[in-house]
């Protein structure tokens, strides 16, 4: 049997180590919102890296066309051919294009865009500045009186923020086109009748919140993944640390933000 000292000294090292895990967990989510305010600081003076965010919003919006409209057509071909059954059986079919708007504008659209941003973009921006910093290119910058923060953070963020708007809106177009072809499978519609059947079952009220919030999945995937890859330790191992845990960080905070972003607007 263990000895009363023994069993106090374990005890107390647990309670010392989560104590710790605690201490460093409220400490990085700190560091991690006074990053994220700092943006809004320097996004506002000059002098502007245009070129800089012009760069980046071809890296992140015409780089990633081909995914998105890939999976934006597949997501709303899946929806159809998945919901005709049971809505055929009730004679229904006439209300899957309104289903398929509704579904793919309000809600699957934007978050299904931002999680593969999160995995396409994030993770891109979190290794790309994650080898700057181990390979010490940033601390180059600081020194020759570059604002680094500036350069390539607050472009990156600036180049998400605009770009993820415009993705979901194209992966929606691109997902109901999938359905329109899914729906000619079994039934015979115009695309002139299914677009204008799909349009007419939305509302402002759908289209408002599903634009808002996707700025803020641009904001997050941005700013998170920057500071992943800002903040990376030495070494090449935490490179893919820095990509790893940006996509995940950014994912969760998606998922955060959409659970918001519902219950207010079910509160409108």
């Amino acid at each position: 049997m263990q000895s009363i000292p023994s069993r106090y000294h374990r005890v107390r090292a647990r309670v010392q180590e989560k104590r710790s895990q605690w201490k460093t967990f409220f400490y990085n989510a700190g560091d991690l919102v006074a990053f994220m305010a700092r943006f809004f600081k320097e996004v506002v003076r000059p002098p502007y890296e245009w070129r800089e965010i012009m760069y980046q919003c071809y890296l992140v919006g015409y780089k990633s066309t081909f995914l998105i409209g890939l999976t934006g057509f597949i997501m709303g071909a899946v929806l159809t051919i998945q919901t005709r059954p049971s809505m055929a059986s009730f004679g229904a079919v006439s209300l899957i294009p309104g289903m398929v708007s509704v579904s793919v504008i309000r809600e699957i659209g934007p978050v299904i865009t931002a999680i593969i941003c999160c995995g396409k973009i994030g993770s891109r921006m979190g290794a790309e500045l994650g080898s700057m910093k181990v390979t010490e290119q940033i601390d180059a910058m600081e020194v020759s009186a570059i604002n680094p923060y500036r350069y390539l953070v607050v472009t990156r963020t600036a180049a998400t923020i605009l770009m993820v708007p415009l993705l979901t809106l194209y992966a929606d177009i691109i997902a109901l086109y999938g359905g329109y072809i899914a729906m000619n499978i079994h039934d015979k519609a115009t695309m002139q009748h299914f677009f204008g059947a799909a349009m007419h079952r939305l509302e402002f009220i759908d289209l408002l919140p599903a634009i808002v919030k996707s700025f803020f999945f641009g904001y997050v995937i941005g700013i998170i993944g920057c500071y992943k890859g800002y903040n990376a330790r030495r070494g090449t191992e935490s490179v893919g640390i820095a990509a790893n845990s940006a996509v995940v960080a950014s994912s969760l905070a998606v998922f955060i933000i959409d659970m918001i972003a519902a219950q207010i607007t079910d509160l409108l």
